[in-house]
């Protein structure tokens, strides 16, 4: 009776060590794009056009600070690989006027909900 109890143990620590979690190390993948929009100083619209070269970030759980980034292939294509199932937050920058900083983050929370899967983002709009 003793052994078992002592088994059960181990059985539920040995289990409950085994979750995953956000972060590398997985089978899913994040991707999407980021869409610009450049204005004039007058606030008129001058160009719109998926964003070459633009940082992205990527935040796994509930962390505070950015634990990965990508800059956009040519067609504004970015992709995160190799996650695990859980909550992530991807942005990027885009300029602000009426902001100190100049700049604010656009964020998208998406989450994995299950393995070998890809998470599509819906586009990341910024200003340039």
């Amino acid at each position: 009776m003793k052994n078992s109890g002592l088994l059960i143990i181990g059985l539920v620590l040995l289990f409950s060590s085994c979750t995953k979690e956000e972060g590398v190390g997985g089978t899913s993948t994040i991707s999407g794009k980021v869409y610009a929009k450049e204005f004039s100083s007058a606030g008129n619209l001058l160009a719109e056009y998926y964003a070459q070269e633009e940082r992205v970030y990527i935040i796994y759980g509930d962390g505070t600070t950015y634990d990965n980034d990508f800059r956009t292939s040519y067609d504004g294509s970015y992709k995160f690989q190799y996650l695990n199932k859980g909550t992530y937050k991807v942005f990027c920058y885009s300029n602000c006027d009426t902001c100190a900083s100049g700049s604010i983050a656009v964020i998208k929370e998406v989450e994995i909900t299950s393995n070998n899967s890809t998470v599509e983002v819906e586009d990341i709009v910024i200003r340039k």
